[in-house]
């Protein structure tokens, strides 16, 4: 990090612009070494002040790392914020992972700032509970549209937290990565959150009223008055994104009397099933049955046989005991 240096004039800074260095120094260094790493020698030997100057203004470290972190929480919060504005869910979440993404991209040192000594899923520190806010105005959107699609509403905080910490720590991925595009990272999230990893698009793209945006803070300085040029174009903006809400309203439709369609042969097929399986089940039966009668008279064959043959015995034995009686009878006395 290059040294901020005083105008070759030696002009004396001015208490606010003093201040304003400090925390941009204070900013650079908490974003390569992290708080613990930085200290008050460090940050005054870089403004090339001493260190009461520091401690003048902020009382030390710590006051300027919390002016750090809540200018970095109203920005990203302010970009997310207008992201949500937007009328149709898909393109608020669109515009939600982009506003993220943005962020990442213009001020990647105070998103180190953030993220360094929390984690999205931690439940603790300073990223989290940003996070928290953030799932909070989310919760808020996705409890509408549960409403507007029969689901049940109080699982909308559930869901907020699972959107918004699947964007935040891809967030975190990208950070060093920086592949591919923002524009990319945030057509693939929405395919996963919007499709579900069954329905995947292959090619996902964002839709038109999200493509090529740019949000603007508008945390540190008052917007400049909006020009007639640039009011036609804000209607024709919002024009195009009705005719994309009107689009994706239709496509809903589409995909949701498709889904029907499928439901409904689904069930045809599967009634078919069941009949099939009972026409076979009764096949079985039948067949079940004549061979059980099949083997019965089998049996009773058998059974008759059985009887007819000791029939049979019991007469020859008749016929043996008859001879023997009479040869008996037939010899001499």
């Amino acid at each position: 990090m290059e040294p901020v240096t005083e105008p070759r004039s030696r002009r004396r800074m001015t208490g606010a612009e003093r201040r304003e260095q400090l925390i941009q120094i204070g900013r650079a260094l908490f974003a390569e070494k992290g708080f613990d790493g930085t200290s008050v020698e460090e940050i005054a030997a870089t403004a090339k002040v001493s260190k009461p100057v520091v401690y003048e203004h902020f009382g030390g470290k710590e006051g300027i790392y919390a002016v750090v972190i809540d200018r970095e929480m109203q920005r990203l919060l302010s970009l997310v914020t207008q992201a949500l504005s937007a009328s149709h869910a898909l393109v608020k979440l669109e515009r939600a992972a982009l506003a993220l993404l943005q962020y990442i991209e213009e001020s990647s040192e105070g998103f180190r700032i953030l993220v360094r000594d929390s984690h999205a899923a931690s439940g603790t520190g300073t990223f989290a509970s940003l996070i928290s806010d953030i799932a909070s105005q989310v919760e808020d959107v996705l409890a509408d549209e549960f409403v507007e699609r029969g689901y049940d509403p109080k699982l909308a905080p559930m869901y907020a937290q699972m959107l918004v910490g699947m964007v935040a720590l891809t967030g975190q991925w990208w950070l060093d990565v920086r592949k591919p595009s923002r524009e990319a990272v945030a057509a693939h999230l929405v395919n996963l959150c919007w499709n579900g990893l069954t329905s995947l698009d292959p090619n996902p793209r964002l839709t038109g009223a999200s493509r090529g945006l740019i949000l603007a803070p508008g945390v540190f300085e008052a917007p400049a008055p909006i020009s007639e040029k640039e009011r036609k174009e804000l209607e024709k903006q919002r024009e195009r994104e009705q005719r994309e809400q009107e689009k994706l309203r239709r496509e809903f439709d589409k995909q949701r009397e498709r889904e029907a369609k499928e439901l409904e042969r689904a069930r045809e097929r599967e009634l078919r099933e069941q009949e099939k399986a009972q026409r076979e089940l009764e096949k079985l039966r039948e067949r079940e049955a004549k061979e059980h009668e099949k083997l019965q008279r089998e049996l009773e064959k058998q059974r008759e046989r059985e009887l007819r043959e000791q029939e049979r015995v019991r007469a020859l034995e008749a016929r043996q005991a008859e001879l023997q009686a009479r040869l008996a009878d037939a010899e001499p006395q």
